[in-house]
């Protein structure tokens, strides 16, 4: 039997090209079809607590500022705040007696004396532990001699809460120029004594025309 050896030759060229074909189709085919995508969420992050911010603070200041009256401050405020929002001492204040540093809190009353007046509360915070009683009230009924404004000197008006030497000359000058009392209100009348001061010593005067 005699060999063909030509077609044996090309018979290899071609297999050899067939496999060539089929594995550049096959590489190919991979380069074509894409990775999958892998979707990688964040890791959560931790969220911060919110931070409680302290509310201001109330705080009643009576007695001789030159604004008595309810004061809203910062709830770190000492005494000093306090008098400053309500203007300041006036002239009679006792202001040795203040201690300036003190810390307040809501709900606070300040009261603050006149330098040299006969009074039972002193200077400072008053405690809030029951209602409270101003420094000077008594009750009508208990026998307590009043302070006619339109007759009383220099000496006794300066008795009364609040009232320094200062303003009790106030008044004695205000009665020499407009005539007595016509009323325990009209007191409100002379210079430096307001509604906060006039409170104080409501139930301690009267008036004789």
């Amino acid at each position: 039997m005699k060999i063909d050896l030509g077609k044996i030759i090309i018979g290899g060229v071609i297999l050899a090209a067939g496999v060539a074909l089929g594995m550049g189709v096959l590489t190919l085919r991979d380069k074509q079809t894409p990775a999958p995508i892998e979707i990688i969420p964040p890791k959560p992050t931790a969220t911060a607590l919110p931070t409680l911010t302290p509310a201001p603070i109330l705080v009643y200041v009576s007695g001789e500022v030159v604004a008595p009256d309810v004061y809203t401050l910062a709830p770190d405020s000492r005494i000093k705040q306090l008098v400053d929002a309500a203007g300041g001492f006036t002239d009679e204040a006792d202001t040795a007696a203040v201690n300036l540093a003190h810390s307040l809190v809501d709900g606070d009353h300040v009261h603050i004396t006149a330098e040299g007046a006969p009074m039972s509360t002193p200077s400072g915070v008053l405690p809030n532990a029951a209602p409270q009683r101003g420094p000077a009230e008594i009750d009508p009924g208990s026998g307590g001699v009043l302070i006619d404004i339109n007759a009383a000197g220099l000496s006794e008006l300066d008795t009364l809460p609040g009232i320094g030497p200062a303003t009790a000359q106030k008044i004695l000058d205000y009665r020499a120029v407009n005539g007595p009392f016509s009323d325990i209100e009209a007191v409100m009348e002379v210079s430096g004594i307001g509604q906060a001061k006039f409170d104080q010593i409501k139930v301690l005067i009267t008036i004789d025309n």
